[in-house]
């Protein structure tokens, strides 16, 4: 094929998606609802780029749906045009970013509080925060969708990060408000035993059992109870006398709730919240927080 037919062919990123998208999902109805679209708009959409290309693409009749052999031959491609599509839109949106000096943080629902807050006051770089799920901290970071983040170990860390301690606090568990625990001073971990915790599958398996204490140090697992996606959820599960929570105790400043009392937990070790960046990143705004944060380790080591 000549590069003028290639220019003919036109491939639209949005095409290659769509195609990908049905591939993964083994079926239109369930890639429809991830793409936002009808099934037969996805189906139409596909037959299109079929028809640009003179051939069958996927197997309609197969259950799930799979690709043709050309189809095959079109996948790893799609793969690399979109992964570079995105390389190229993450390399242009930190260029536009380093050209104003905009700092792109983020945050998960939860790990911002009052010391964080505090450091970024201190920053002159313009400033935009991003809200993360819990799944996304290291992420977003590495693919170049924010430019740092405030997050909460432990999690596998990616090649190419780095993370700095920005703090260290205790642990709490969230309990309704008429639970037996609630009016306690504190609370052992082996006291919460028999308790049912809220359970979440947006998150590292390591991140969830850290947080969770699983298993316990008496040996038994958790007894895991309703699922959860984010902090707002896990705050409404609670209230209803659902489950518990271990959550850090910063999190009673910021998420208050009359159903809701947190309560110490004795016997597990603090939680920590730290800076991811990019290692060797020079963005200006990256620069000025890294030199704040240690600035505030420096402070607290002198006192």
């Amino acid at each position: 094929m000549s590069y003028e037919d290639a220019v003919r062919m036109d491939l639209s990123i949005r095409a290659l998606y769509a195609f990908v998208t049905v591939i993964d999902e083994g079926h239109f109805g369930r890639a429809a609802m991830r793409l936002f679209v009808t099934a037969p708009a996805l189906s139409q959409q596909i037959r299109r780029l079929e028809q640009q290309l003179g051939m069958r693409l996927i197997d309609r009749e197969a259950h799930p749906v799979r690709p043709t052999g050309a189809g095959e031959t079109l996948l790893p491609h799609a793969h690399r045009i979109l992964r570079e599509a995105q390389d190229t839109a993450i390399d242009l949106a930190r260029f536009s970013r380093r050209q104003d000096r905009v700092l792109r943080l983020g945050f998960i629902n939860g790990g911002p509080n009052s010391l964080t807050t505090t450091l970024l006051s201190k920053l002159q770089s313009p400033l935009e925060l991003v809200q993360l799920s819990w799944q996304e901290q290291l992420a977003a970071v590495a693919s170049g969708e924010v430019d740092a983040a405030f997050v909460r170990p432990p999690m596998p860390l990616i090649d190419g990060l780095t993370l700095e301690r920005v703090t260290i606090e205790p642990r709490v568990v969230m309990l309704h408000r008429g639970h037996r625990f609630a009016q306690r001073e504190s609370v052992t971990i082996d006291e919460l035993d028999d308790e049912t915790h809220v359970s979440t599958d947006r998150a590292a398996p390591e991140w969830i059992s850290y947080w969770a204490v699983d298993p316990r140090p008496s040996g038994r697992p958790v007894r895991w109870g309703p699922l959860v996606h984010n902090m707002d959820e896990q705050i409404q599960t609670v209230a209803a006398g659902l489950g518990i929570a271990i959550t850090a105790a910063s999190i009673a400043d910021y998420h208050s709730n009359e159903a809701i009392s947190y309560v110490p937990i004795l016997g597990i070790e603090p939680c920590t919240v730290d800076l991811c960046t990019r290692s060797g990143d020079d963005h200006s705004g990256v620069l000025e927080l890294r030199r704040v944060v240690a600035e505030n380790v420096s402070a607290k080591q002198a006192v």
